[in-house]
């Protein structure tokens, strides 16, 4: 009975946690508008809505994490 308790109350890895992964996936949607907005080369051009898509889809899932204590 006792060990069940411990574990009903173990926090999740600290790696889990909302706060990183949130800050993260922004800085990719960040790095997606940029890639979208510079004139210069198409390649980089071609790759940026994939990249903020990415960056949206991972903030999302993010949002789900538990937050950390």
């Amino acid at each position: 009975m006792k060990a069940r308790g411990l574990l009903a109350r173990r926090r999740p890895a600290r790696w889990l946690h909302r706060t990183p992964w949130e800050r993260g996936t922004a800085a990719v949607i960040g790095l997606g508008l940029v890639m979208l907005m510079q004139p210069w080369a198409i390649e980089v051009y071609s790759y940026g809505f994939t990249v903020l898509l990415a960056g949206v889809i991972g903030y999302s899932i993010a949002g789900k994490l538990p937050h950390g204590s």
